[in-house]
């Protein structure tokens, strides 16, 4: 099994690590993003292989002891890194096609949080694996035009960041196609309910050329996501926070301004996941945008 850290230069490979931990492992430098590791494309590809050869006794389900010997020595060393022996991580597909000026598979592929300990990690990478080929992401290729056979992807294991608020950054308004100003969602917890769509987000506009927080509006945010004793769930935001703002307005500008180096260190508009814990932001995912062809 290949493993793949954040940060060195053979991650940085789209065609071994997937588009989403290529571009995270290209911005390791210079971003304060959670340390991770990721399983290689080519690891995927074995499986598939023997799945396909109908191997006596694997299944689908099958967790390979070359995968469960490098799992677990990666994750020993992710938790030396943490400073904790069993750390709480994200387990998230990076297919080769994700994330580009095109196609961003977002929502196609399966994540699961709040993953603690080897196994369960190896697990969790199987079910990425095994989620390729839904009846869902299959559909989904075909309508973008995309091969559905030979598919290849990898998987990320990063730190998970406890969050106390999340929010989506776009570089450019997707809703105007205005390049001149960055467009802001934001709520409570995790991300999950941001990007599920079960919270009504808060919504910021701030205008590059001053840094000017323009349009905000402040949701009333009734759910968010938080960890569990296994994985996360959906609860009640607690009444006095349901009105209140997410963000401060420093925080906002602070969001601003890491789209704007994401996107000239991209070298295209991005669309960015991010999580504060404490007054610490932290990057989970830099794509480009792919809606603002329609302007």
């Amino acid at each position: 099994m290949d493993v793949l850290w954040l940060g060195h230069a053979d991650c940085h490979d789209v065609t071994r690590a997937g588009a989403k931990a290529a571009h995270l492992s290209r911005l390791a430098s210079c971003f304060h993003i959670p340390p991770g590791f990721c399983i290689s494309a080519e690891s995927y590809c074995r499986w598939a292989e023997l799945i396909d050869c109908g191997r006596p006794t694997l299944t689908t389900a099958s967790i390979p002891l070359a995968l469960s010997n490098a799992v677990t020595s990666a994750y020993q060393d992710l938790g030396q890194r943490c400073g904790v022996a069993e750390p709480s991580v994200a387990v998230r597909s990076s297919a080769i096609d994700e994330d580009g000026s095109t196609h961003s598979f977002a929502g196609q592929h399966e994540t699961y949080l709040n993953i603690v300990g080897a196994h369960a990690v190896a697990e969790a990478v199987v079910r990425c694996w095994s989620s390729v080929r839904t009846a869902r992401t299959l559909a989904y290729r075909q309508r973008q035009g995309l091969s559905t056979a030979n598919i290849c992807i990898a998987v990320l294991v990063q730190q998970l960041v406890p969050a106390d608020a999340s929010a989506v950054v776009f570089s450019a308004n997707p809703v105007t196609g205005s390049d001149e100003e960055v467009m802001i969602n934001a709520s409570w917890g995790l991300g999950e309910s941001l990007v599920g769509g079960t919270v009504t987000p808060d919504s910021y506009t701030v205008r590059k050329s001053d840094l000017t927080i323009g349009c905000r509006a402040i949701a009333e945010k009734r759910r968010m996501t938080v960890l569990a004793q296994e994985g996360t769930h959906e609860v009640p935001v607690p009444h006095r926070r349901q009105k209140g703002p997410s963000l401060d307005d420093g925080q906002v500008v602070e969001l601003a301004r890491l789209g704007m180096a994401l996107e000239a260190a991209m070298g295209c508009p991005v669309d960015i996941e991010c999580a504060y814990r404490g007054r610490d932001l932290y990057l989970l995912q830099c794509r480009p945008i792919t809606t603002l062809s329609a302007f």
